[in-house]
């Protein structure tokens, strides 16, 4: 049965790419949709899968979605105990910021990270727009980039509009499959445009009485890069809320955590009211950043 690459997810249609290079219109076979998966989204872009023409028709059906190396997942938006699958099978996920217009808070980033941390995924950070940062705003994020490039996260300022840092990124995206995420309005469309102009990607505005973005990208859709590679453009993201991950486990989704938490003095030590923690102990002498501390108790008490 031939094998082919899912590129494009509107809900019930899928683009699949085969091995020839022709792009085939999809639909899902009924019995995967009971295979018992939690997720409003059985089949994600990125995905592999095995297909087949439909009798008489132009169309295809998929009817198995092959082994997957990764997956970004988040809780559904409307159904908590069920999953929506980002996109698949990436290489790394670049997740685009900004300090203002609108500001990505550091709550969302890290459940981000975290999230990609529980898959095994690479995540860059880049804020974007730092042409329009005042004195204030590029402080604010020259202390997050050091935070983060401090725990191993790749993170600097770029703009879309005027090209600073874009051929950074172009190196670090070659001849990878990079997914492409963060809230609306951050500035996605147009770094993707900025990156490859040939790809021509809608732009929204934002809106001057909020400062939010609007929906532009309606649906994840992969693009092959002028420069080589592939990029995995997804729709903007207003809440990032976590699934499926354990509290025991979430400590270790944190780089600067993982690396002292075997000093504590419990082996089940959940870093919040233990004595003798020395994730705790790490936050007192600034070792970890308090507000990464503290987004990690929110998540707990989520």
């Amino acid at each position: 049965m031939p094998i082919g690459r899912v590129i494009k997810s509107t809900g019930s249609w899928y683009d699949v790419k085969d091995d020839a290079g022709q792009v085939l219109m999809c639909r899902l076979r009924g019995k995967i949709r009971l295979d018992g998966l939690r997720t409003t989204n059985p089949v994600a872009v990125g995905d592999l899968v095995n297909f087949e023409k439909e009798r008489d028709k132009e169309t295809c059906v998929i009817d198995k979605i092959l082994p997957r190396n990764n997956v970004i997942v988040r809780k559904s938006v409307n159904l908590s105990k069920e999953s929506h699958i980002i996109a698949a099978n990436v290489d790394q996920a670049i997740l685009v910021a900004t300090i203002a217009q609108p500001r990505t808070s550091t709550g969302f980033i890290d459940r981000f990270t975290v999230t990609a941390e529980a898959y095994h995924i690479p995540v860059i950070i880049v804020f974007n727009k730092c042409d329009l940062y005042d004195a204030e705003q590029n402080a604010a994020a020259e202390e997050l980039m050091r935070v983060y490039n401090g725990i191993g996260y790749q993170s600097f300022m770029i703009s879309a509009k005027t090209g600073y840092n874009c051929d950074r990124l172009k190196e670090l995206m070659k001849d990878k499959m990079s997914m492409f995420s963060g809230h609306s309005g951050v500035g996605k469309s147009a770094l993707v445009n900025r990156l490859d102009p040939n790809l021509n990607v809608r732009v929204g505005e934002i809106s001057e009485v909020h400062e939010k973005g609007k929906h532009t990208t309606t649906y994840a859709q992969m693009f092959p890069l002028c420069f080589g590679g592939f990029i995995i453009d997804t729709p903007g993201i207003k809440e990032f809320a976590l699934f499926d991950l354990e509290k025991e486990t979430l400590a270790q989704r944190f780089p600067e955590m993982r690396a002292v938490m075997h000093d504590c003095h419990f082996n089940n030590c959940t870093h919040l009211h233990e004595p003798h923690c020395a994730v705790k102990e790490a936050v007192d002498k600034n070792i970890i950043a308090g507000w990464r501390y503290e987004n990690y108790c929110n998540m707990m008490d989520d």
